[in-house]
């Protein structure tokens, strides 16, 4: 039956339903851990590529082309060349379904394994240094880095925190062919690295966001690191000497700088080399308030050509050349902002292992592992605790020895808590100071001292307040006969003397 374009069209939109039924299914399931996380992502992402797949051929079929779909539409209802015959189309697609399927019998199972597919793990390259995504791997961009005329020699610790700042390299150094690649092999990187940890992220949306606001900023001479300086300096090749004369007021202080340093500066611009350090540095200072297109012709080297001969031709293709350059690097920012988290973890994992031998990290890699496998291991096994024993600090019941050591098993009631029952002596000694019983005293108008301790009835609790009342009475403070004052004279009175003499006016 699934020989017919109807019936292929009909098995395209019901795996498509699966597919989405089974997507669902498996983002309700939390992962426990980080692995079982990203093949969660990948399986989805699967999915959705599938879906994708078969969602084109089924517009593919429903476009119709070659009028293959109508053509079987108009055969289901009898229509041939001689005319309507519906019993012999009838029977002609009988014949052929009981012929398809005496031909493909396994053709009749429908239910796909969907606990199978959930629990499927997909093969996903990593290096053993990033650690099933978790940390970096960029010792080879590294490598590249330090031997390059633009990088500089430092520590692969170091270059982590500098190989997202590719704007304070430069901008004379940018223009060559070894960042550009070195730049096209950190974005392939990147974004290989982040399509392997990040599958369900739409990569081609992030980036034609990053297109947008990368050409508005070019367009304004706004991108960090290719300001409109750099172009304009393009069309002035005295702008790209090494040495900015500006600094420099005479030519004595144009000598300080050393006869290598004035002559890479004077090959630059195309001007000779040869001579004393002196020659050299009047004939850089030249440039200082001399265009080179004024200048004497004797002034430049063989076969140099000229400003004028130059033409403006060459700078609008380097202009362009650059700026496939910066669009890379504001891409490159982009992955390393969303892959913030993982470049400090990768820091962190980097400097802890200088602290390590290589048999510590080995240990530590074998332990990580089996951690993993013992946590997803336990979460699926169901807890056995037929005596109902209470949960320790691991999750698990308590031992039963120390059940009974602690005699969790005596039940406490509490009438001034509201009946609340307490499992063990030593949780009913500690609730006298806790807050329900404090709660219900209070309500009592009793106060919670030691006098009440071990008394958990409230008529107990009560008469014995009356008590502690009636107690207090006999040595009870008067202070109408016991407080005393004080005159302006020093005479010492009572209080009850004190008022009644003040009340007359004596005092």
């Amino acid at each position: 039956m699934s020989s017919t374009l109807l019936e292929v069209t009909r098995a395209a939109h019901e795996d498509v339903e699966r597919l989405e039924r089974l997507i669902v299914k498996d983002l309700q399931n939390e992962p426990p851990t980080g692995k079982d996380r990203l093949y969660q992502s990948h399986r989805v992402r699967n999915n959705i590529d599938t879906i994708i797949a078969t969602t084109e051929k089924l517009i593919e079929m429903y476009e119709d082309k070659d009028n293959a779909r109508k053509d079987e539409i108009a055969a289901l209802g009898g229509q041939t060349a001689t005319g309507i015959n519906v019993f012999s189309a009838f029977y002609d697609r009988l014949k052929e379904i009981r012929e398809y399927h005496r031909k493909h019998p396994a053709a009749r199972v429908v239910d796909a394994n969907e606990e199978y597919e959930l629990k499927e793990e997909l093969v996903v390259e990593f290096s053993g240094e990033e650690a099933l995504g978790r940390y970096l791997d960029l010792h080879e961009l590294f490598s590249q880095y330090i031997n390059s005329k633009f990088g500089a020699k430092i520590e692969y610790s170091a270059y982590l925190d500098v190989f997202s700042q590719p704007h304070n390299i430069p901008w004379k150094l940018k223009s060559t062919r070894q960042f550009s690649e070195y730049m096209e092999n950190l974005l392939e990187y990147l974004i290989y690295f982040f399509q392997r940890t990040e599958p369900l992220q739409d990569l081609d949306r992030i980036f034609s966001k990053v297109e947008a606001e990368f050409e508005e900023q070019w367009a304004d001479g706004q991108v960090q690191g290719w300001q409109k300086q750099g172009q304009e300096n393009e069309a002035d090749p005295a702008q790209h000497a090494v040495i900015d004369l500006d600094y420099y007021s005479t030519v004595e202080e144009l000598m300080e700088v050393g006869p290598e340093k004035l002559k890479e500066a004077l090959a630059a611009l195309g001007l000779k080399t040869g001579g004393t350090v002196l020659q050299r540095a009047e004939r850089l200072f030249l440039t200082k308030h001399t265009p080179l297109e004024k200048l004497d012709k004797k002034h430049f080297a063989k076969g140099s050509r000229r400003p004028e001969q130059n033409g403006s031709t060459a700078v609008p293709q380097d202009i362009n050349s650059l700026k496939h350059v910066a669009l890379m690097e504001s891409k490159m920012k982009k992955l390393c902002d969303l892959l913030s988290k993982t470049t400090e973890q990768t820091k962190e994992n980097v400097v802890k292992k200088q602290a390590l031998t290589y048999e510590e990290m080995e240990q530590e890699r074998e332990e990580e592992e089996t951690q993993v496998d013992t946590e997803s291991d336990e979460e699926d096994q169901q807890i056995y605790n037929p005596l109902k024993l209470p949960m320790g600090w691991d999750g698990k019941p308590i031992p039963y020895w120390l059940y009974k050591l602690h005699g969790l098993g005596q039940e406490f009631k509490c009438e001034i808590c509201g009946n609340y029952s307490y499992w063990g002596r030593r949780a009913f000694e500690r609730h006298f100071k806790e807050w329900r019983h404090q709660h219900g005293m209070r309500c009592l108008g009793i106060p919670n001292t030691k006098n009440f301790n071990e008394i958990t009835n409230i008529e107990e609790a009560q008469e014995l307040w009356g008590k502690i009342r009636e107690r207090q009475g006999v040595n009870k403070w008067r202070p109408d006969l016991e407080e005393e004052y004080e005159d302006k004279e020093g005479n010492i009175y009572n209080k009850k003397t004190y008022t009644d003499l003040q009340r007359q006016g004596l005092i």
